[in-house]
C-alpha cells in the first residue's frame, strides 16, 4: 500500500524554511523540541477563534521570541494590546520562563492551507453539507490565485454508519516536485457524530532555483509585546503607543 509523504516535511530546507530556528547542545536538543511542542499546543487552544496559521520560534542566547501568524491579529492583540500582554504573560508562566511574543497578519487566508481546513471544520461542526463546504473552500481558493487544491475529508460523513473518506480536486498538486510550492493542512471537527479529519492541499506554483516558498506574511513587524501595537478597535487599523 502506497504512503503519502509529508508536502510540507518533504519541502523543508529545499524551498521551505524551518518553523522552529535555533540551535542546542546534544544534551538540550530534545528538551527544546518537546518546549516547542508545548508551546504550539498551547498557544493553538488558546487562539482557536484567531485563526492562527503558523508558530515560528526562535532562540537567541536567552531569549525565546514567538511569531504568531494569525489570520485575526486583532483578537490575540486585544484592545490596546492588553490580550497579547495576557498571552505573554501566561505562556511565561506555563514554560517557567520570559519570551517574546511577535504577532503578524495572514496576507491571504484562502490560500493557506490550514486555515481552509479550519473554515471546512468549521463549517461541518455547523450541519452544513461536506460537499457544499468543499465545494465553496475549492472556489474561494482558485479565486484567490492558486493552481490546485485538493481536499480530503474522512469520518461518518452524513451521519452514516460506517466511516469512509471522500476528496474533491481541481487544479493539479505535484506532490513529487520538490520546487512545487505546495502547502497542506490538517485538522479536525467535532461533530455530533463523532470527529471529521480534514485535510487539504493547495498547490501555488513553481519556484525557480534558488526561490523560497511565500511564507504568507503579510509584514513581520505589526504587532509585538513590545513598541508599537494595533488596537484592539474596528475598523481601520492604527498604531498604538505603549508606556
Amino acid at each position: 500500500m502506497g504512503q503519502k509523504t509529508h508536502p510540507t516535511g518533504f519541502r523543508v530546507g529545499i524551498i521551505r524554511p524551518w518553523s522552529s530556528t535555533w540551535f542546542a547542545k546534544i544534551k538540550d536538543y530534545a528538551e527544546f523540541v518537546a518546549e516547542d511542542a508545548k508551546i504550539r499546543k498551547f498557544i493553538k487552544k488558546k487562539l482557536y477563534a484567531a485563526g492562527v496559521a503558523n508558530i515560528l520560534i526562535d532562540r537567541k542566547s536567552q531569549n525565546t521570541t514567538i511569531t504568531v501568524v494569525t489570520a485575526k491579529p486583532g483578537i490575540v492583540v486585544g484592545r490596546g494590546g492588553q490580550g497579547i500582554e495576557e498571552l505573554k504573560a501566561e505562556v511565561s508562566k506555563y514554560l517557567g520562563k520570559p519570551v517574546i511574543i511577535n504577532v503578524v497578519e495572514v496576507a491571504r487566508i484562502d490560500v493557506d492551507a490550514l486555515l481552509v481546513a479550519e473554515s471546512v471544520a468549521q463549517q461541518l461542526e455547523k450541519r452544513i453539507a461536506f460537499r457544499r463546504a468543499m465545494k465553496q473552500a475549492m472556489q474561494r481558493t482558485m479565486r484567490a490565485g492558486a493552481q490546485g487544491i485538493k481536499i480530503m475529508v474522512s469520518g461518518r460523513l452524513g451521519g452514516a454508519e460506517i466511516a469512509r473518506s471522500e476528496w474533491a480536486k481541481e487544479g493539479r498538486i505535484p506532490l513529487q516536485t520538490l520546487r512545487a510550492d505546495v502547502d497542506y493542512g490538517f485538522t479536525e471537527a467535532d461533530t455530533i457524530m463523532g470527529k471529521i479529519g480534514v485535510k487539504v492541499w493547495i498547490f501555488k506554483g513553481n519556484l525557480m532555483p534558488g526561490e523560497k516558498a511565500d511564507m504568507n506574511i503579510k509584514s513581520k513587524d505589526s504587532k509585538n509585546s513590545s513598541g508599537e501595537r494595533f488596537s484592539g478597535r474596528r475598523g481601520k487599523r492604527r498604531p498604538v503607543e505603549t508606556k
